[in-house]
């Protein structure tokens, strides 16, 4: 059964219901248009916010939907069930695409008993402003619905909420998983038909909001490896899981082993549905990430002092989040604070962002009580005012790469110098041509430095770029994205490569003092470039510390018929 509904908002909305055997439905809020998310990492094709309705001889609500469906979502919940009836609402995690509408039900279904971890509960009461029924559950607990409709959770901190838990349907064989194993993917085909389809949304979902939780990740696979395999892994967020279910599994353990132990650790402490933390807390961890750093995140809220100071002492950075200097758990998370202060060393790096809640901690005070303990500064303070933009994502993600690089620093001069001297210099005679990559998109920009560059089809006309993991303009080379290569002249590109190749702070104007033009594309076009290629980003294939970008080429234009490219000659091959 697929009912649509038409939106009445002006961005396309609609909704999808079906029915998945074994007394399971699954309602999907479909959001066509939405084109950023979380932490303010783009999506090429929409997303949706996915809940389950479960009928034994007693009904549960799995998670509800964002308060944009609202006008959708509930006269179509309504339709399926008498809510006065409805006997538990099941809260995955508390972020609001998808427990926008609990305060809705909760106001239609007075007498539901409300299921989440301590956390989500916390979480819960600070937004709904009500009383109600609640039943606190941890890993194993379990609620019977009847007719086989045994439920279990699974404890999942951290993924990618401190409040998130899983829930297994021993009846049915379906692993409830919110945010875990979703992709950022709207289409009306509710299953995984095509792998190759959606592999890289897959991949893309993994790497910005589960990568940098690599360790929460592996931990929650091992509590779900006892129930077996799921017949059906049902999703928060795009096509539910059917058809691979190892490889989607495989995928996610193979990661998240590679990712923690990628290189040294990053601490990273925030404060969970507190002004803007977890999201810029979150940018800053992917960019780490993409650095090769190993990144453990903890909300301050609910941290155990003694994991505090454990945490601290095995890093070799730290990213502290400014706490409230009021509320319920200011008193903790100042504990916390100074936990973190007892424990730290002078050859750690921090780096001290705000919440942007209007009643932080003030950033300076903290800075001083850390350099007074000998630790440098990771990153530039991050501070804005109002709401975050684009822009303000893009600072933290670089803020993260800086420091993520920082602490890998003697693994990546120790690598520099593992290649065998004759096959280093053998590598270092491929040659090259010079380029500037260049993208704008909306507030955020980039710009990089390449010479792995070569053309790879005639139809369509096609070329290849390799691009460092973690390349700051990365992010925006991502399928669907538009950028420019600018093909420098020989004998008049050092000015440029030198601009280039200089070290920017994060959010830095990378073309300050560069004359440039718009393309087409939206992105710039350096003025005294030999040529330039408008070009659209087709696919993108991962080679250990780089991703291949293949990209289609739109338009170009050469500016002197007469003019060479720039042609870059190495002397060793195991780096740049």
């Amino acid at each position: 059964m697929i009912a649509t509904i038409a939106p009445t908002q002006p961005k396309r909305l609609t909704l999808q219901v079906e029915f998945l055997g074994d007394q399971t439905t699954v309602i999907r809020s479909l959001d066509w248009d939405r084109d950023r998310f979380d932490i303010e990492f783009g999506l090429q094709n929409g997303t949706t916010y996915n809940s389950f309705l479960i009928r034994g001889d007693k009904t549960a609500l799995v998670d509800t939907s964002h308060a944009k469906f609202r006008e959708l979502y509930l006269p179509q919940i309504q339709e399926l069930i008498d809510l006065t009836k409805l006997d538990y609402l099941i809260i995955s995690h508390t972020e609001p695409d998808h427990s926008g509408l609990v305060r809705d039900i909760l106001a239609l279904a007075p007498q539901v008993t409300v299921v989440g971890s301590k956390v989500a509960l916390q979480f819960l009461d600070n937004f709904v402003h009500r009383p109600y029924e609640r039943l606190q559950v941890k890993q194993g607990d379990k609620i019977d619905l009847g007719q086989g409709h045994i439920l279990e959770f699974i404890s999942a901190p951290n993924l990618h909420w401190p409040d998130t838990i899983l829930t297994w349907d021993h009846g049915s064989k379906i692993l409830f998983t919110c945010d875990v194993f979703g992709m950022h993917y709207c289409r009306e085909r509710l299953y995984d038909e095509s792998l190759t389809e959606i592999e890289e949304d897959f991949r893309y979902y993994y790497d910005c909001l589960m990568g940098p939780n690599a360790r929460s990740v592996l931990a929650a696979l091992k509590r779900l490896a006892p129930l077996g395999q799921p017949r059906l892994i049902a999703t928060g967020h795009g096509p539910l899981l059917q058809h691979y279910i190892p490889d989607w599994l495989e995928r996610y353990q193979r990661w998240s082993q590679e990712q923690s132990q990628a290189g040294n650790t990053i601490a990273v402490f925030y404060v969970a549905d507190y002004g803007y933390s977890d999201r810029i807390s979150q940018a800053i961890a992917h960019g780490a990430t993409k650095a090769g750093a190993t990144v453990e995140m903890m909300d301050m809220k609910s941290a155990d002092f003694q994991e505090v100071r454990e945490l601290v002492e095995r890093s070799q950075g730290l990213v502290v989040g400014m706490s409230p200097v009021s509320g319920e758990f200011a008193p903790h998370t100042r504990a916390v604070v100074s936990t973190i202060l007892g424990s730290v060393h002078a050859k750690q790096r921090v780096g001290l962002f705000e919440s942007g809640a209007g009643e932080d901690e003030s950033i300076h005070v903290l800075a001083a009580k850390f350099r007074d303990l000998g630790l440098e500064p990771g990153f530039p303070h991050l501070r804005w005012t109002g709401q975050p933009t684009p822009a303000t994502y893009q600072r933290a993600e670089e803020a993260g790469t800086d420091l993520g690089q920082w602490v890998n620093r003697d693994r990546t001069i120790q690598q520099m110098k593992s290649l065998d001297n004759d096959l280093d210099r053998a590598l270092g005679r491929l040659s090259g041509g010079l380029y500037i990559i260049t993208a704008k998109q909306g507030e955020r920009s980039g710009a990089m430095l390449a010479s792995w560059v070569a053309q790879a089809s005639f139809q369509p006309l096609g070329l290849t770029i390799a691009v460092a993991k973690d390349r700051a303009i990365e992010a925006l080379m991502q399928v669907g994205d538009h950028f420019v290569l600018n093909v420098l002249e020989a004998g008049n590109y050092q000015h440029l490569m030198k601009h280039f190749l200089k070290r920017f702070a994060p959010g830095d104007d990378r073309f300050a003092g560069v004359k440039t033009q718009t393309a087409s594309n939206g992105s710039p076009i350096l003025t005294e470039a030999l040529a330039y290629l408008e070009c659209t980003v087709a696919t993108r294939m991962e080679c250990s510390d780089h991703w291949i970008v293949y990209a289609t080429v739109d338009t170009g234009r050469v500016a002197k018929p007469d003019g060479l490219t720039a042609v870059h000659h190495r002397k060793v091959g195991n780096h740049y």
